[in-house]
């Protein structure tokens, strides 16, 4: 009688970024403007932006938001930045959206070595820093996890 076979998972190829990737945020603000795009906020996210400019959540929602379908997105200035951002950087950094704490390990950043090189050319923090483990880089491209 033959034993029966278990079957495995399918073997998953390691990633292009199997050695991991260097990032360290220089907060030079490239990623906080100059093109038109949306900043997703949940609730919370309001909440916590709310408190470190010291007004209500709905306040914050008012003033710095606006709806694009059934979402809210930061409003940006004509210029295409992004609301929060001051001369002196994110008036919100330690609160930011969880979109930006995940930036620059989206999926679409990290799916090809040449959508990475896109990011080195437009954000002078990738390829720099702290060296990001394949685990940790899949971790915060599935939203679970800041930079």
């Amino acid at each position: 009688m033959c034993a029966k076979k278990t079957p495995t998972a399918p073997r998953q190829q390691p990633p292009w970024y199997g050695e991991g990737l260097r990032f360290q945020c220089l907060q030079c603000n490239a990623c906080c403007g100059g093109e038109p795009g949306y900043v997703w906020v949940d609730r919370a996210e309001i909440a916590d932006m709310a408190d470190v400019i010291g007004i209500s959540p709905e306040q914050f929602a008012y003033r710095y938001c606006r709806r694009v379908w059934w979402r809210l997105s930061l409003r940006e200035r004509p210029n295409g930045d992004c609301i929060m951002l001051t001369p002196q950087g994110c008036r919100v950094y330690e609160a930011r959206p969880s979109q930006c704490r995940t930036w620059p390990f989206w999926s679409d950043n990290v799916d090809t070595p040449q959508h990475w090189e896109q990011v080195r050319e437009r954000c002078p923090g990738a390829g720099q820093g702290r060296l990001y483990s394949p685990s940790e880089i899949e971790q915060i491209a599935g939203g679970e996890e800041e930079t």
